[in-house]
């Protein structure tokens, strides 16, 4: 399953479905009797992504080779098309974490790994739909909207929408739901100077993501963003993966374009051959564990990560 383990110079803090947590071994105390929150107290936190992948609330068998690494690239390599926006990137010549001396990234995870700066985290998803798919379309035809936002009448499955919007969820604790909420809701949690923020800069991250993505023949069709304050600052800071394949909806825009089922034209880069092979071939009411993974489900799968990853780095035009 990729899993990562001890790593010299780090101490595992927590692991996710799909990622795993280091600290700064130095920072941390030897007394037993501590109960500190490492990352509310480190200033840094490696950030370690597995080649796990997880469905439908399950983490399944085998992992995808390779993808750990794909996600982490892709990550690094949306921020350096964004340099105008806030990010967690760790920087070892900050004075803030100069002076700290902190140890090696070990070479067995540098190319899954990112070193981050700890922010204090915002507990809202920001999702930003260009194209009605997935979730909300299902939502659109209970409701004629998304997120109490109002819709046009007779869109279609993968139909794009007037313009992007934004519609937000709260991140619920470890072990339970997502929670889709409005806008209103986030200014509750999180106060109306931040929500505006989280807003616009979710916006203006999308569009600009857009249309990069599509000056190399990729549709981004939805995706969520997290933000955080500089604990320093205050400034409010993207952080976690960025538009990633996990994280994001890509369909190939000349697919797209001529494929004649919404099947068809919205296959996308991501794990959504894992989803459908699961859905075909696994009854949870049968069984709670999901069935492993067949040899040619993993490797498309993982040819759609690396598809994507290559796709995006070519020269606009190409």
């Amino acid at each position: 399953m990729n899993d990562t383990g001890e790593l010299p110079g780090w101490t595992h803090v927590y692991s996710g479905k799909v990622r795993d947590l280091y600290v700064p071994t130095k920072l941390m105390t030897d007394d037993d009797s501590w109960t500190g929150d490492p990352l509310a107290t480190s200033p840094v936190v490696l950030v370690v992504a597995s080649d796990r992948v997880s469905a439908y609330d399950h983490l399944l068998e085998p992992a995808i080779p390779g993808k750990g690494a794909l996600l982490t690239s892709l990550t690094h390599w949306w921020i350096d098309q964004l340099p105008e926006v806030p990010n967690h990137l760790a920087h070892p010549l900050d004075d803030r974490l100069e002076a700290l001396e902190l140890p090696e990234v070990p070479a067995e995870v540098a190319d899954r790994a990112t070193l981050c700066r700890t922010l204090d985290m915002f507990p809202i998803e920001c999702v930003v739909r260009g194209y009605l798919t997935g979730g909300g379309y299902k939502e659109y035809v209970a409701t004629g909207a998304i997120g109490g936002i109002p819709l046009p009448e007779g869109l279609e499955n993968g139909d794009r929408l007037p313009e992007p919007i934004y519609t937000p969820a709260w991140k619920a604790p470890l072990g339970e739901h997502d929670e889709n909420i409005t806008y209103e809701r986030t200014v509750e949690l999180v106060g109306e100077i931040v929500a505006e923020q989280l807003r616009a800069l979710s916006l203006e991250i999308f569009a600009r993501a857009s249309a990069i993505a599509e000056a190399r023949g990729v549709i981004l069709a939805d995706t969520k963003f997290e933000f955080g304050a500089d604990r320093a600052t205050g400034i409010v800071t993207l952080a976690d993966e960025v538009l990633t394949s996990d994280s994001s909806r890509y369909w190939d825009a000349a697919v797209f374009a001529s494929a004649a089922t919404p099947e068809l034209r919205m296959a996308s880069f991501d794990k959504q051959i894992v989803r459908d092979w699961l859905s075909a071939n696994w009854e949870q009411s049968v069984s709670e564990t999901p069935p492993t993974l067949p040899h040619e489900i993993v490797e498309q799968t993982a040819a759609r990560y690396r598809e994507l990853l290559e796709r995006l780095e070519q020269p606009a035009g190409v």
